[in-house]
């Protein structure tokens, strides 16, 4: 069965006091979590020791790096390595999320690398993936989200593939004002899981969890969620409010519900 998965991504946001706060009001909601259920928190660079230590023992909440460098070690400063990440016993990584993409000009190249590293150093990959409005508008979503996959992940073995951890961001509507339904998440969800099928059969890909990551929220969560290929989000500005997450938390698949 696959991990369904609420995935929090404070981006460059909070202060460690506010990060510490809002971190102690999610736990204080002590969340029950079924074995198949995660809470995954990309916090900033300066934050991971802290946030883990808070979280403890906690079952089944992890953290996760916000980026990792494309190289292994040396001269690069202001980078920070796969290799550092684990040291630190981080479990999970963000790589090829939108903004690194659109501001950093991360290649599907150097998300390649970046891959290669994070499992050398035992990092569980959140890979995102997602088109812009004018490819959305021109119909070329499903083409140029499978190109992404194809040339950043289809290198692996079926052994590496279900390490990952894919997130379909539809940047068309981030931030934008317009509004993907959850039968548009379904759709393109539906879209990678036959790319998978495609590339590496039917019973690997049911193991891969794909989240959604456009604009979740708690009024939203639990309809997004219920779609048969979509196992969670990935949570920008809503994470960054407590009851928002908890009650996206709370959104997530249960265990008896049926899983395509």
């Amino acid at each position: 069965m696959r991990k369904q998965i609420a995935a929090a991504n404070w981006k460059m946001n909070l202060t460690i006091e506010e990060a510490e706060q809002l971190m102690n009001e999610i736990l204080e909601a002590k969340i029950f979590l079924e074995p198949q259920q995660q809470a995954v928190f990309a916090v900033p660079f300066p934050y991971l020791i802290n946030i883990k230590n808070k979280i403890g023992e906690q079952p089944n909440f992890f953290v996760a790096a916000q980026n990792c460098a494309s190289e292994k070690s040396g001269a690069y400063t202001g980078e920070t390595s796969a290799q550092m990440i684990n040291s630190i016993n981080i479990n999970y990584v963000l790589i090829g999320h939108s903004e690194r993409r659109e501001y950093y000009n991360e290649t599907n190249e150097i998300l390649t690398k970046k891959i290669n590293l994070a499992l050398a150093n035992n990092l569980n990959p959140i890979f995102c993936c997602g088109e812009s409005l004018k490819i959305r508008e021109g119909n070329s979503q499903n083409e140029f989200v499978q190109n992404q996959l194809k040339e950043s992940l289809f290198h692996l073995a079926a052994g590496e593939i279900n390490k990952i951890i894919i997130a379909y961001e539809p940047i068309w509507a981030i931030g934008t004002g317009l509004t993907a339904s959850s039968l548009q998440a379904q759709e393109m969800h539906a879209h990678i899981r036959k790319v998978l099928v495609d590339k590496y059969g039917e019973e690997i890909s049911k193991t891969i969890s794909i989240l959604y990551g456009g604009s979740v929220k708690a009024a939203n969560a639990l309809e997004i969620f219920s779609q048969p290929d979509v196992d969670g989000g990935l949570v920008g500005g809503a994470s960054l409010n407590a009851q928002e997450f908890i009650t996206i938390i709370k959104s997530l698949k249960k265990i008896n519900c049926p899983i395509n």
